[in-house]
């Protein structure tokens, strides 16, 4: 079983899969969305991933995590009942650990329900068997200050945009590009928060 590796990414999909170059190898890497910016590099462009094998019986997968919280985390949400690895995933890739163990500690269903492919009754699920599994481990990820290379002339919304990016991992100046290119030539004031996070998605996948 494979439970770490180290190396450079030398591809990365809209939907998070990496591709992690080790010694000349390349390994496929599922991982939440905005995990490279979480990922420590060592001054060589190497990363390191905390990895979960999952074994099938036509497969062999490798997911992977910037912490060993992450990972105990994602294999606590994939040990209930009819959650698999992709909606494992997608609950890590729309929240960080300890935001999501704040909203199990509060029941906090409606908020789970907006993560892609958590519905009404997989939340009320999660809520009930996460309680008390998840360690809110102290403050809440520090975020670093920043300076917007681009000030956010459109207001909240750019605001709101660049949050929830940094939220997602990226780093902030990867944010502040991603809203540089939509705010150019146009308002985004009138554009639902979740159609924008989708677009910069894709502008940070180039």
């Amino acid at each position: 079983m494979i439970g770490r590796l180290s190396g450079r990414i030398v591809d990365e999909a809209s939907d998070g899969d990496l591709i992690v170059d080790v010694n000349g190898v390349g390994y496929e890497v599922t991982a939440p969305l905005g995990t490279r910016g979480r990922l420590a590099a060592d001054g060589t462009e190497t990363v390191t991933f905390y990895i979960h094998t999952h074994v099938r019986e036509d497969a062999l997968q490798l997911f992977g995590f910037a912490s060993l919280e992450e990972r105990e985390a994602f294999r606590t949400i994939i040990s209930i009942a009819n959650v698999g690895p992709k909606l494992g995933i997608a609950i890590l890739g729309a929240a960080n650990v300890h935001d999501l163990a704040q909203m199990v500690a509060r029941g906090e269903t409606a908020k789970l329900t907006t993560i892609p492919g958590v519905g009404k009754k997989t939340a009320e699920r999660l809520v009930l068997e996460l309680k008390g599994k998840l360690a809110v481990l102290g403050p809440a990820p520090a975020r670093p200050d920043r300076t917007p290379a681009v000030a956010p002339a459109q207001g909240t919304k750019a605001e709101m945009l660049s949050s929830a990016l940094t939220r997602l991992g990226y780093r902030p100046i990867e944010a502040d590009r991603a809203v540089a290119a939509l705010t150019q030539g146009r308002s985004i004031d009138d554009v639902p928060i979740g159609e924008l996070v989708r677009e910069a998605l894709a502008v940070l996948s180039r």
